[in-house]
């Protein structure tokens, strides 16, 4: 009985740590401008669009302060670092290695 009482518990909590990915966070939301190339990044709460590089909708979460993207939940994902964020300013450090600023 012990037994099965610890695999429940255990089964429970990585059920809960699987699932805690932050899916966005508030100030993220909403359609961001370059200040380079004024192309846009629209993010919702289930969404990723960079117009410059596909204007597909691709998934994403949030783990720290990394966003992961995929289309249609394909692996490998596509990770962008967050550098600054607060309600007008966003920078990211894309794949390319590049730092990308957008204001809302």
């Amino acid at each position: 009985m012990k037994r099965l009482a610890f695999i429940f518990i255990c089964s429970v909590g990585l059920l809960l740590s699987a699932c805690s990915h932050s899916k966005s966070n508030p100030k993220l939301i909403g359609v961001w401008v370059s200040k380079s190339d004024k192309s846009k990044l629209k993010i919702t709460d289930k969404t990723f669009t960079m117009e410059s590089d596909s204007p597909e909708p691709e998934d994403y979460f949030v783990k720290g302060d990394t966003i992961y993207t995929s289309f249609e939940g394909n692996l490998p994902y596509t990770k962008y670092v967050i550098q600054k964020l607060d309600d007008h300013q966003l920078k990211l450090f894309t794949p390319d290695s590049v730092s990308m600023a957008f204001t809302k």
